[in-house]
């Protein structure tokens, strides 16, 4: 018989283990990994756990046998390691972006028709000019409802009358964006589509996640690293440190938190394998 799990919304649904099969291959592990931890999981499971305990066992599991598919398959969970505060990952977000073609900003006060706005990024590609507002959680059940949309895009218009005033910015093409590391409701989603906004959560829209966005460049928060403890995440994060390449690219962050060299040696060798991909494209 199947157990009943419990997700972090509260919803209770039947343990599918194929979901579970599907995320660990998504995070790189082979076929015969990803069956393995999978039968472990499953063999352990029993009715009421919750979905963040089967994530932990799963994680734990790979961990001992793959570390870089653990970093990978940590994704969510490390970019709600980027709080307390929201601008680790407004910071990620506007690295992300430029790593896709954008110029992109963070923090910026921008002037309205109306009254000035304190932006979390300003990115702009081409004729192409975007107002993001990113909303971070750090808890798994929390989403982003009707309300927070509806809010970023009466900001946006304000914004946006300015701009169409500026010589030269007429005719170029303006949008609203929310970008947020969980998800959005049914509402918040059908108005952002009607109004003409662009909303993108750790998995949606499809393509074009958040998630997609993140493994098409490697650009992995350095909350995914195994070999690092919270204390030396939150370290670096102070000192506005929130990639895993920044660290690959200057091991001096990491003597700066006086870690050993022998934890150096083994932090970077985890960073490179998961930022795998990014760093080989710096290399061409």
């Amino acid at each position: 018989m199947t157990a009943t799990i419990i997700k972090a919304s509260g919803e209770s649904e039947a343990f599918q283990k194929d979901k579970l099969l599907k995320s660990l291959m998504r995070a790189g592990a082979t076929s015969i990994l990803a069956e393995k931890v999978a039968s472990e999981v499953a063999k352990g499971l029993r009715n009421g756990m919750s979905t963040k305990h089967i994530y932990q066992k799963a994680h734990e599991l790979l961990r001992r046998a793959a570390r870089p598919v653990a970093g990978r398959y940590h994704l969510k969970s490390g970019i709600m390691e980027l709080g307390p505060s929201g601008f680790p990952f407004e910071l990620y977000v506007s690295e992300i972006l430029k790593q896709i073609g954008f110029e992109a900003q963070v923090g910026k006060i921008v002037e309205g028709h109306c009254v000035n706005h304190e932006v979390d990024v300003i990115a702009q590609k081409d004729d192409r000019h975007f107002m993001i507002e990113c909303k971070y959680h750090n808890s798994p059940g929390m989403v982003c409802d009707v309300k927070i949309p509806l809010y970023i895009q009466a900001r946006f218009q304000d914004v946006e009358a300015r701009w169409k005033l500026i010589p030269g910015h007429g005719e170029k093409f303006h949008q609203g964006w929310v970008v947020t590391n969980t998800r959005f409701t049914a509402d918040a989603l059908k108005y952002g589509t009607c109004s003409g906004m662009n909303l993108v959560s750790l998995d949606f829209p499809q393509p074009g996640s958040l998630r997609d966005m993140i493994e098409e460049t490697g650009l992995y928060p350095l909350t995914c690293l195994t070999t690092l403890t919270q204390q030396e995440k939150k370290l670096l994060l102070e000192e506005k440190i929130v990639l895993c390449q920044d660290i690959c690219h200057n091991p001096t962050y990491l003597q700066q938190i006086n870690l050993p060299a022998s934890r150096v040696k083994e932090v970077l060798e985890e960073g490179h394998q998961l930022c795998h991909k990014l760093l080989q494209h710096d290399q061409h």
